[in-house]
């Protein structure tokens, strides 16, 4: 998958956003410390943010705007790196399309590394427009920009493909039927966050998830 098979994969915008919250609530129960995924709400005034940084050099960033979406993901390892030349350059066509209401994310510092837009992989939503869009990359047979290795959890959103996910990378078993709960939006239950987790802490839990603006149910009995 490249970012033009991606742009056909990703959910509307709402959904999209549902499926950050609840991949950032997933890893806070799986790993508080040191979660892969986080979620802010109100990151700026109107805006939300979802971020994904895997420590091993690859992340991505979702930026709900109320001029639209803006999403940007980084695979080092891949073709369409900016290191693969020096100074860096972007992907030929990776920026070409961006609408003025959205172009001064790839400015923002917040995004940037030593004052370079990092990114391998970049789509946009403008408000009210029907699909997700992207540049006019191309790449050949063996070139990639990333977007199956980044993004693969943002576009299939089931509770298989996270729990694998999950499992392979917190290396221990991890609970479909809990995973499906999270994701559906229901409200976070003891039984949801034991099944998960079952030494966590359940009201340092039901922080975080409202926190993430996710419903909480904390009756004993849930």
């Amino acid at each position: 998958m490249t970012v033009h098979t991606l742009v056909t994969a990703l959910p509307d915008p709402e959904v999209l956003r549902a499926r950050c919250r609840a991949l950032a609530l997933l890893d806070a129960l799986l790993d508080p410390a040191a979660p892969t995924h986080t979620f802010f709400p109100e990151w700026r005034p109107g805006v939300d943010l979802a971020l994904m940084e895997n420590g091993s050099g690859d992340q991505y960033a979702v930026a709900f705007d109320p001029a639209g979406v803006f999403l940007h993901g980084f695979d080092h390892e891949c073709a369409a790196t900016p290191w693969r030349t020096w100074p860096r350059a972007h992907w030929p066509g990776l920026l070409d399309g961006l609408p003025p209401s959205l172009a001064h994310y790839p400015e923002d510092p917040e995004f940037q590394f030593e004052e370079f837009f990092d990114a391998t992989v970049c789509v946009w939503r403008e408000k009210d427009a029907p699909t997700w869009s992207c540049g006019p990359v191309t790449f050949t047979a063996d070139a990639s920009d990333g977007a199956d290795r980044l993004f693969t959890l943002l576009a299939d959103g089931t509770p298989d493909t996270y729990a694998a996910y999950a499992e392979d990378y917190f290396e221990h078993p991890v609970d479909r039927s809990a995973v499906a709960a999270v994701q559906s939006g229901a409200a976070l239950t003891r039984r949801t966050a034991t099944a998960l987790s079952p030494t966590a802490d359940f009201a340092a839990m039901a922080v975080r998830a409202r926190e993430l603006g996710h419903a909480v149910d904390d009756r004993t009995t849930a």
